[in-house]
């Protein structure tokens, strides 16, 4: 149950729909998407725009019946930043679109500019948490960075992820948070 593989062409929907229970409850995430029908429908095609390109590069990984995921951006891959800001700018209340761009703005600003793996998102089906599912995704995608010789970087979007991320090698390197925003926490991790 716990082999670490690669998602299919065909679990791409899957994968996604798995990342959507993941961050019902994520502090930043629902902050951009509070409405329950503007999650439910902005949130996967979010997901697509940000962190897609994983499944084109064979570097989103599941395990099991596709509990968990992760989806790693190699170097140089980059997310769909104009799909991304359309989609956020869609939904939010006027006090949360208030804040968005400097949010945006703030994340954009302590990306890594140089060469490096990103790890836009990792998520569990909440049922399935607790059992360790994350964390072997995160060591399997840590080999691979690792053997490239680059470091990690992700934004951690809880105290609990940024406390998990932290356990496997990534250190805080700021805080974001614009507004009323909640806070996120970048991270970098480097190879070993």
């Amino acid at each position: 149950m716990n082999s670490v593989r690669e998602v299919l062409p065909v679990e791409r929907e899957r994968a996604i729909s798995t990342l959507t229970l993941a961050f019902a409850s994520d502090p930043v995430v629902r902050w951009v998407f509070s409405d329950p029908l503007a999650y439910s429908t902005l949130w996967p095609p979010f997901i697509e725009a940000f962190a897609g390109r994983a499944f084109d590069n064979g570097t989103a990984y599941t395990v099991g019946r596709i509990l968990a995921v992760t989806l790693w951006l190699p170097p140089r891959v980059g997310s769909d930043d104009a799909s991304m800001l359309a989609l956020a700018f869609d939904s939010p209340e006027d006090s949360v679109r208030a804040d968005l761009d400097g949010f945006f703005e703030q994340m954009g600003h302590v990306h890594p500019s140089f060469d490096h793996w990103y790890l836009p998102l990792a998520g569990v089906d909440p049922p399935a948490q607790g059992r360790g599912l994350g964390s072997t995704l995160l060591r399997h995608g840590l080999e691979a960075v690792d053997q490239s010789g680059l470091p990690a970087y992700l934004e951690a979007t809880s105290p609990r992820n940024r406390d998990l991320y932290a356990r496997h090698g990534f250190e805080e390197i700021g805080v974001i948070q614009q507004g009323g925003s909640p806070p996120m926490w970048p991270m970098l991790r480097q190879p070993r």
